[in-house]
């Protein structure tokens, strides 16, 4: 839900960007920081979560992303720099269905082994 709700504020990030943070309408600055700074959060959110102990090198690595996320979109925010904004939204796009993917084999998996561990013919 962390993802999805990161790649919403993103999309609405670059919607009010447009192609050229040059030409920014001063009504959509405050609603662009908002949306950013959301998405700030949620990275925040992202990396306090994370368990160093059982994730190991895993956890490291997406500390170290996750900060990046977050140093980018600090920058983004402040140059208006709609390329920092899709980096961002790319990856965090691809980190969500990788998450996806990892929840629906491992539901799978399970449902697998208790479906096939109870034998009711005897």
């Amino acid at each position: 839900m962390l993802y999805d709700e990161a790649v919403k504020q993103l999309d609405h990030a670059i919607e009010l960007i447009g192609a050229d943070g040059n030409k920014l309408e001063p009504g959509k600055i405050e609603r662009l920081n908002c949306a950013l700074v959301k998405a700030q959060e949620i990275v925040t959110e992202l990396m306090a979560s994370l368990d160093f102990d059982a994730g190991g090198e895993i956890a490291r690595n997406l500390f170290s992303l996750y900060n990046w996320f977050n140093r980018e979109l600090l920058q983004a925010n402040i140059t208006k720099d709609h390329a920092r904004i899709r980096a961002v939204r790319i990856l965090m796009f691809e980190l969500r269905a990788a998450w996806q993917e990892v929840v629906l084999k491992t539901s799978a998996e399970s449902s697998g082994r208790a479906a096939s561990g109870i034998n009711i013919a005897g």
